[in-house]
């Protein structure tokens, strides 16, 4: 799973997504396929189970929502499949980030014709993101070396202080980024960055594209028979 080119995940992904979103519920013998499919991916790629099982369970709140909707409407089939096929998607997501690293899941969708701009903000705010965890803890490290607790302040206080601390990690964060940019322009940036890993296609990578795709499309099958 790791290994597999970041385009063929790409398009696994969207198929599995579409199959899931299309399959009609009931029956739901192809929730419980797609849901053991899923399964059986996680362990491949030897990611934690438990962990990937509770991080997909994020959508449900949302999902629960609209399915509330649906059970006051009298249709507690949509609802169940409101619930089912949001977290079946969200945990598919999940292989797909797991087995592969950031800068090579947006190379792979700029390769597939994704909007440049789009990806390049993606990019910026995944590098960046880094950079205001670095100054909260530079900020962090600094009230703590000289003594500050807010346990003694009220809640005017302790809101008084969230909002400096807050104006004060941005300002300190806009600053370094434009400190970054500018090494970048230094560098011969020029609106695309580069990449030096490559992901020649290999047979495996075909085979893995034609199983990830054909079981689902065959569990779909399977339930549409009465």
């Amino acid at each position: 799973m790791h290994a597999r080119e970041p385009r063929v995940k790409i398009i696994a992904l969207v198929c599995f997504l579409a199959v899931v979103a299309t399959t009609p519920c009931p029956p739901w013998f192809p929730q419980i396929g797609y849901a053991l499919l899923l399964g059986f991916a996680l362990l491949l790629a030897r990611l934690p189970l438990l962990s990937a099982i509770l991080r997909a369970a994020a959508v449900l709140p949302l999902s629960a929502a609209f399915a509330g909707l649906s059970l006051l409407a009298g249709d507690a089939s949509r609802a169940g499949a409101l619930v089912a096929k949001s977290y079946l998607s969200a945990l598919a997501v999940l292989v797909v980030v797991g087995t592969t690293p950031v800068p090579d899941l947006l190379r792979g969708l700029e390769s597939l014709g994704a909007p440049r701009f789009l990806v390049l903000v993606v990019q910026f705010l995944y590098r960046y993101l880094f950079v205001i965890s670095e100054q909260v803890q530079h900020m962090r490290l600094s009230a703590a070396s000289r003594g500050f607790s807010g346990s003694a302040l009220d809640w005017r206080g302790k809101l008084q202080t969230a909002a400096g601390a807050v104006s004060v990690l941005f300002y300190r964060s806009h600053a370094r980024a434009a400190g970054i940019h500018k090494a970048m322009l230094a560098r011969g940036y020029q609106g695309r960055l580069p990449t030096f890993a490559s992901y020649p296609l290999r047979w495996a990578d075909a085979l893995f594209l034609s199983v990830a795709v054909l079981a689902p499309l065959v569990l779909r099958s399977l339930g549409g028979i009465r």
